[in-house]
């Protein structure tokens, strides 16, 4: 009646190891560390770097404990605090000689001190939230009177290709304010224009003007239109945020909306300000120009070199060394950019970026292959204001379609860099930050420390009032109530969860409300014993008829807590854990006690008294 096969006890005490497994990894605590990663994406993080970094350890005489080399980023773990610091300063200073047009971020970060052999299991920490493991807070302002300009710059090239097109004269398109003007000589002409934006730029609203002897079309955004640029300026911002942040390493990023034009970011674990910052500003874009070849001789290249450029030009060097003149006028930008995918050049095989281009973009860019076949085109990436030189290839042929392929010299990692940083470099809109706060790693150990006091005394009050009220099945679900918590916390590390303060709360809140499913079965079997029930019967009774009222119970908690899951920030993680006790909660109240008293009762063929509270029922 009580007794459990023994593959039964094998799965549970299976469960319970593996779950002290995966917690385990949460006491060793963090490494401080030194991350680098490439700011340009043409730029590797390889074996060379690492070896590299490691001789200017060893020549600096500073120890290091571990290296690590990922995808992206070369991360140095290093004993305490102090030693990172001038590790930093090290590196920084040696893989980035000149400090106004830097190759790599060096960045200060933390790394979890779990052992090896953990790690090879995928036994990691959880995530800790800012409140808890410290780390800079911003809240970014998006100029979104900046992404209407932009978008308006924009339709008034549109508008220039649309009426060359078709062979409509006019005496030029302006942008005053929020506004496009065009002028024309004649009202039959201005017509004419009106009729092409109506079915061709949708988004424009036209009034007709009169300006002296000059016929005006003033062209506006429609309301729409101005929401709908307003919110892709503010996903393309979060956008690229993300792929800034991944350059940092931070584990769990908070990246949100805020309102209808703010940013919020929260990097937990990021210990410099200032180089976050710099990520944070960071662009790129894409330029496609035509270089300069009737200027290109030796000696130009030479004087271009040593800083005399000639007007009208920009002095660059190709990835294979070779010196280069670009024409500062620009053929095409990457707004006109829809796409940007990594791949293979059919004819060579060799790594390549396939980029796909609007319908301007390709009408744009077929005039300019048409009128350039034979001469070179230069494709460069700009990022902060500096510009690097992809690929400079002759134009073999006039390119319709709006099909682009950048090829040349890149491995397959910096094709698919290369085409990340063009899909979302580039800021949509200008951002500012309003408000920056640092929570020093002091602070979040205190809050750490508050949190798992305010769990610890909880525990221990619980224990002592079910050991004085239900005697050894007080005791039972006191050892339950631990393996509860110990399932809950490493399926928060196995999920990879973001714990902060209020995940906290929920812990302890999981571990009050778990003791009521033993409450309800201890008081169940009180009352079979009271009606006349054997002993045994009473277990039996007690487990099976209060299942039906903690699976209410829980279902209807449970309820209330996926709702939770919708509302963001602090209530979500709140949620998260909630949810997840309940789980635990339900499998430790009725499968692990009942294997406990089914251990201390069941191997009995006949109990004389159960050890429930008030008196020695027989």
């Amino acid at each position: 009646m009580n007794r459990f096969p023994p593959w039964k006890y094998a799965l549970i005490a299976l469960a319970i190891v593996a779950a002290f497994l995966y917690t385990l990894p949460n006491f060793f605590g963090e490494s401080p560390a030194v991350q680098v990663s490439s700011v340009k994406a043409t730029v590797k993080v390889d074996g060379a770097l690492m070896a590299r970094a490691e001789d200017t350890l060893k020549a600096a005489n500073i120890p290091y404990t571990g290296v690590l080399l990922e995808q992206t980023s070369l991360r140095v773990r290093f004993g305490d605090t102090d030693t990172q610091l001038k590790a930093k300063d090290t590196i920084d200073h040696a893989l980035n000689p000149d400090a106004s047009n830097p190759t790599y971020v060096v960045a200060l970060n933390l790394l979890p001190a779990s052992p090896r052999w953990l790690t090879a299991i995928h036994a990691l920490p959880m995530y800790l939230g800012l409140d808890l493991r410290g780390g800079v807070h911003f809240l970014l302002q998006v100029d979104m009177q900046a992404a209407i300009t932009k978008r308006l710059e924009s339709l008034a090239g549109d508008l220039r290709s649309q009426l060359r097109e078709r062979d409509i004269r006019h005496g030029g398109i302006t942008r005053e304010g929020q506004t496009l003007r065009v002028r024309f000589r004649d009202a039959a002409t201005r017509d004419k224009a009106r009729e092409v934006i109506a079915s061709n730029l949708p988004d424009l609203n036209v009034a007709e003007r009169e300006d002296g002897q000059d016929w005006l079309l003033v062209a506006t955004l429609k309301p729409e239109a101005i929401k709908r640029t307003q919110e892709y300026a503010l996903k393309q911002n979060i956008t690229t945020l993300h792929n800034r942040i991944n350059e940092l390493g931070v584990a769990e990023p908070v990246i949100q909306q805020q309102g209808a034009d703010r940013v919020l970011v929260q990097l937990p674990g990021v210990q410099d300000t200032a180089k976050a910052k710099d990520i944070l500003g960071r662009t790129a874009s894409l330029e496609i120009r035509m270089a300069d070849e009737e200027r290109m001789n030796p000696e130009a290249l030479a004087a271009a070199a040593k800083g005399q450029v000639p007007f009208g030009d920009e002095y660059y060097v190709e990835r294979n060394g070779q010196p280069l003149l670009v024409k500062k006028q620009v053929v095409l930008t990457g707004d006109r950019l829809t796409d940007a995918q990594p791949g293979f050049d059919q004819q060579t095989n060799e790594p390549a970026v396939h980029l796909r281009l609007d319908g301007q973009g390709a009408r744009i860019f077929q005039e300019v292959t048409r009128e350039n076949v034979g001469k070179r085109m230069a494709i460069l990436l700009i990022e902060k204001g500096k510009g690097e030189v992809i690929t400079a290839p002759v134009i073999r042929s006039e390119i319709p379609g709006g099909r682009v392929q950048i090829s040349g010299r890149m491995s397959t990692t910096e094709a698919a860099d290369v085409a990340l940083l063009l899909r979302a470099g580039a800021l949509a809109a200008p951002m500012e930050i309003i408000e920056e706060r640092t929570v020093g790693p002091s602070l979040g150990r205190d809050n750490i420390a508050k949190g798992f006091n305010a769990t610890r005394w909880g525990f221990v009050a619980i224990v002592a009032f079910m050991s004085i009220y239900y005697v050894l099945f007080g005791l039972i679900s006191s050892v339950a109530l631990g393996v509860n918590l110990l399932f809950l916390v490493a399926l928060l590390s196995l999920l990879q969860a973001t714990l902060t303060l209020p995940g906290i709360a929920a812990i302890a809140l999981t571990l009050g409300m778990a003791i009521d499913a033993n409450v309800l079965i201890n008081e169940r079997i009180r009352e079979e014993l009271r009606g006349g029930a054997t002993p045994q019967a009473a277990i039996a009774a007690g487990y099976e008829r209060a299942w039906a009222t903690i699976l209410d119970s829980n279902v209807t908690t449970l309820v209330v807590g996926l709702s939770l899951l919708m509302v963001p920030g602090a209530v979500r993680g709140f949620a998260v854990v909630h949810c997840l006790g309940i789980g635990t909660s339900m499998f430790s109240a009725v499968v692990v006690s009942r294997a406990i008293v089914n251990l201390v009762y069941g191997h009995r063929r006949r109990v004389a008294h159960l050890s429930i509270g008030d008196t020695a029922w027989t």
